[in-house]
């Protein structure tokens, strides 16, 4: 493990107030010499955290059938009839408390271009585009892999952020989730460590401390 990453880490953990909650711990990514302006050089990856995030993860899914009780087997927060799309997409205050509600969504391939077309404009800016959900895929697979993920995204701005843990986590599982950000990073960027001027680690409301 990168000894300057858990120092941060430690730093933090130590020198920002108590809080009667968990504070949510996240990265502030700074990156440098690189042309944002074009998507194909922004960051736009599902990463797997190795400790998750310290809190629960809402999965939802819109299937029906058989596919729809193999989904509530595997434990998703919310199934969500294909049938009620237009409705979600009549009514933009339904679709945005839908896509606040939930992390992730799911949805079988028929249903991903009505969905394209009736909530891409609330689900896609938030990130909550739909996974498609073929039928070779397992989806208790799929859910569990989700619970442990987060979707880093830049957009066209060279500073963003990424949520890795809460603050009640373990100092190392939190280093660990930070390390597994970082070498994506490395490998996606068009230059790799080369793009990236600095990274933070920080509480919500508390202290920050370098990592890079």
């Amino acid at each position: 493990m990168n000894e300057q990453t858990i120092n941060a880490v430690n730093t933090i953990l130590d020198e920002s107030p108590q809080r009667n909650f968990a504070e949510g711990v996240e990265l502030a990514i700074n990156l440098k010499n690189i042309d944002l302006s074009q998507p194909r050089f922004r960051v736009d990856e599902e990463i797997i955290l190795p400790h998750g995030l310290g809190r629960p993860i809402s999965v939802a899914i819109f299937a029906r059938g058989e596919t729809a009780l193999a989904a509530e087997r595997a434990g998703a927060d919310l199934i969500i009839d294909p049938d009620t799309i237009d409705e979600y997409g009549d009514d933009k205050n339904k679709a945005r408390d839908l896509a606040n509600a939930h992390d992730f969504f799911i949805a079988e391939t028929t249903y991903m271009p009505v969905i394209g077309k009736k909530l891409g404009a609330i689900l896609g800016p938030r990130g909550k585009m739909p996974e498609p959900l073929t039928p070779d895929k397992d989806i208790a697979q799929i859910i569990n892999k989700i619970r442990n993920s987060i979707r880093v995204r830049s957009k066209d701005r060279k500073t963003f952020h990424a949520p890795i843990g809460r603050r009640n986590m373990p100092a190392d599982e939190l280093a660990e989730n930070i390390e597994s950000v970082i070498t994506r990073l490395e490998d996606v960027l068009d230059k790799g460590v080369q793009n990236i001027r600095s990274i933070y680690v920080t509480t919500t409301m508390g202290k920050s401390a370098k990592v890079r």
